[in-house]
């Protein structure tokens, strides 16, 4: 764990320079705003360790795959979101010495996240190598009201000289992914131009060799104004041109005491939104409007946007400063990375802030980013999270004939971006199929949360019997058992591969069966015109299918040990030495310090595996079951997943153990600001973060919904004096207000 994040209400600050752990700030620091993102890099040069990140949503390539031995299935490339043009850079050079703050001395320094508005301060004060001593402060935001431009504002002043100053702002499409495969670029110049003031550069992704794939055109521009004395100077510039690059040059006189202020206005637009063959054209005019708007007036709208945003989806909490800012550290990320608007979207487990995990979609988003986006947004944007997926059904029903499935059988990627699978660890890959499940129960999470039974005849169905389908091919009827199971799988805990009968992925396959002969027999009655198409479309045999599907719902094998009164995560699972995580001598976490082959055999979860099944079907279980299953499997589970403490935050509070919540709680909600797993420097764990705000929603304020009907339950953890939330259901909005007195629910 690391501690040197102050704690704040609203901010996220470094009080002084720590360069051992900048490439972890700049995680932290990340802006976005939904269309773009940028990692909380600095401005001018910084030869120190650094992870520049530059992000255009819904902008990939095909990395080319990467494996040891070739296995049939295997995709072809792994698609990610991958390094943009570098939008943010301004060099600065001070009588001819560099800029760098891992070559200078740093006298002061403050770096800022402000949660409130969703601004980048930064003031530090340097001596350089001259002995000059200079003051800078640059602020910088990505726009919420005009999604594709970004903004900075950054000041020179000098302490105690006057001088000169060379700056030189510009545009960087020079940029690769550290997580490169094969160490390829993968951006082409296709033009630059300079104007006066203002620059342009269009970059094109490489031509990839797959013809289904798109080549995408991204167009960034920048427009500059200078101030000294509070009053707009118009200082000369010259061009600098390089392959990849465009920029200015400029002479500035410095004068003691008096700030020299830099405005840089930019966007960045790309060919999913614009024509290509236009984008310099319209980068023109739209540049143009936000440039004459000037920065007060950009930023004074920015703000109204989060204030809107805040108002709406704030959780307050009072006597615990260390636990409030780290849920408001993880609403602030998750509303700055997805806003629902475009379909075509999804949400990356790193988001805007790194590289790791591609930037591509993962069963995260159904499985906790969806009960989020439902209670804190109108319900189009959790609609337009499903309907991304039946846009893949398709690439779904391709993906399981690569496997050998049939009819219809369909087997979502466990990491995709435009449908296709693109994970090429075989035991991810072939085997982590639990992923099927999540994308059906969001449908019923998305339904029953709504009311929105349309859906299903629209959209929802086709996808429930596409997935059905698989899951009817997938078990098999063993002869030793008489029942029905399913072999060579891997759980969420992937901390056990290549195993039998996990329990979680069989109760998700029965439960998926029994939800979509329900969903079948409320179409047919309801929209019986609906149903007629569909069924003639899909082919779909009742008396075969259906029948089948029941055989398998009343004989699939749920392993258990009925004497401990636990179900077992998998066959063999009580073959293991059963220790707990507290016997782990070594450092952890056990993912970076021990052999893979040990951790294997190791009893120890990675994530909740049989408590994630008791949390999305609680109704299935009794208190007793739960307390049972959580006191077995809770002290082995190490939570290396980040998706793992939030459910047994959840879990942990219908137990009524507030003490074990509230720990579970501090470690999904300062995940990331305290680098628990070692691990942030790679990039935050947003889709995590919706669990965080399940911890607080549906563990301590115990909102449950029940066909639209929404109730709650809260506990409040020793040593907070009062919290509030607010929920949106339907069109009302209620907001819970907790503290020692009791509850109360107002609707709004």
């Amino acid at each position: 764990m690391k501690n040197y994040i102050t704690h704040d209400e609203w901010c996220i600050i470094e009080d002084g320079f720590h360069p051992e752990h900048n490439v972890i700030t700049e995680s932290l620091m990340s802006l976005g705003n939904g269309r773009m993102g940028q990692r909380g890099n600095f401005e001018e040069k910084y030869s120190g360790k650094s992870l520049q990140g530059n992000y255009v949503a819904g902008v990939w390539f095909p990395d080319k795959t990467r494996v040891g031995w070739w296995k049939n299935g295997y995709p072809n490339y792994f698609a990610k979101v991958i390094n943009a043009t570098n939008w943010i850079g301004i060099d600065v050079e001070i009588d001819g010495v560099e800029l760098d703050l891992a070559t200078c001395e740093i006298l002061s320094f403050r770096r800022e996240l402000n949660m409130k508005n969703g601004t980048l301060r930064r003031i530090c004060t340097l001596r350089l190598s001259n002995g000059h001593e200079v003051e800078i402060v640059s602020e910088r935001f990505c726009s919420l009201a005009h999604d594709e431009a970004g903004m900075i504002n950054y000041a020179i002043k000098p302490l105690n000289f006057a001088g000169k100053a060379k700056v030189t702002p510009y545009l960087d499409g020079d940029v690769s992914n550290r997580d490169s495969n094969h160490g390829e670029k993968f951006w082409e110049e296709v033009g630059k131009e300079v104007k006066g003031s203002e620059a342009y550069l269009t970059m094109k992704t490489k031509k990839s060799a797959w013809e289904n794939v798109p080549q995408f055109t991204v167009t960034s521009g920048m427009r500059m104004k200078f101030y000294q004395k509070t009053k707009e100077i118009d200082p000369v510039s010259l061009p600098v041109k390089k392959e990849k690059y465009i920029g200015f040059s400029y002479e500035l006189p410095l004068i003691t005491g008096e700030q020299t202020i830099i405005q840089k206005y930019t966007c960045n637009l790309s060919s999913d939104n614009h024509a290509p063959e236009k984008q310099v054209e319209t980068a023109k005019k739209y540049l143009n409007e936000i440039y004459h708007l000037g920065f007060e007036v950009l930023l004074g709208e920015h703000t109204k946007e989060w204030e809107k945003k805040w108002e709406r989806n704030d959780i307050e909490i009072k006597g615990d400063i260390a636990a409030q800012q780290g849920i408001r550290f993880n609403i602030f990320h998750l509303q700055q990375t997805y806003t629902g608007e475009d379909a075509r979207l999804n949400i990356g487990p790193k988001g805007f802030t790194g590289e790791k995990y591609g930037g591509v979609t993962y069963w995260d988003t159904e499985a906790y980013c969806l009960p989020f986006y439902l209670a804190t947004a109108d319900s189009k944007v959790a609609r337009n999270l499903l309907i991304y997926r039946h846009n893949h059904l398709q690439k779904a029903i391709e993906n399981a004939e690569i496997l050998g499935f049939s009819n219809g059988a369909a087997l979502y990627p466990m990491v995709t971006m435009n449908g296709e699978e693109c994970h090429n660890e075989w035991e991810i890959t072939f085997e982590e199929i639990h992923r099927n499940g999540a994308i059906a129960y969001a449908i019923h999470d998305y339904i029953n949360y709504t009311g929105d039974k349309k859906y299903l005849s629209e959209y929802g169905l086709e996808v429930l019997i596409a997935i059905s389908r698989f899951w009817a091919q997938r078990v098999n009827w063993s002869e030793a058992k008489c029942k029905y199971v399913m072999l060579g799988v891997t759980g969420p805990n992937e901390y056990e591969n290549n195993v039998n009968n996990n329990w979680y992925t069989n109760l998700m396959a029965q439960w998926t069966l029994k939800y979509t002969l329900e969903s079948i027999e409320y179409v047919k009655a309801e929209f019986p015109e609906r149903w007629k198409e569909l069924s003639a479309k899909l082919n779909f045999n009742a008396d075969l299918e259906e029948d089948k599907w029941e055989h398998i719902i009343e004989e699939i094998y749920l392993p258990e040990d009925k004497e401990r009164g636990v179900f077992l995560q998998q066959d063999g699972f009580l073959d293991k030495e059963l220790m707990e995580v507290d016997e782990i001598t070594e450092h952890r976490p056990i993912n970076q310090k021990w052999s893979w082959d040990r951790i294997l055999r190791s009893c120890f979860i990675k994530q909740a595996d049989v408590l994630q099944g008791m949390y999305f079907l609680e109704e299935k279980f009794s208190l007793e079951q739960l307390e049972a299953n959580f006191d077995f499997y809770e002290p082995m589970t190490v939570h290396e997943s980040s998706l793992s403490p939030c459910v047994h935050t959840i879990l942990a509070c219908k137990l009524g153990r507030i003490e074990k919540a509230y720990e579970m709680y501090v470690r999904t909600a300062r995940l990331d600001l305290d680098d628990y797993n070692n691990d942030t420097e790679d990039g935050l764990h947003i889709t995590s973060m919706a669990g965080t705000w399940m911890a607080v929603v549906k563990g301590f304020g115990g909102m449950r919904v029940n066909k639209g009907e929404i109730s709650f339950d809260p506990v409040l953890p020793e040593g907070w004096e009062s919290y509030s939330f607010r929920v949106g259901i339907g069109s009302e909005l209620k907001e819970v207000k907790v503290n020692k007195e009791g509850f109360e629910v107002v609707n709004l």
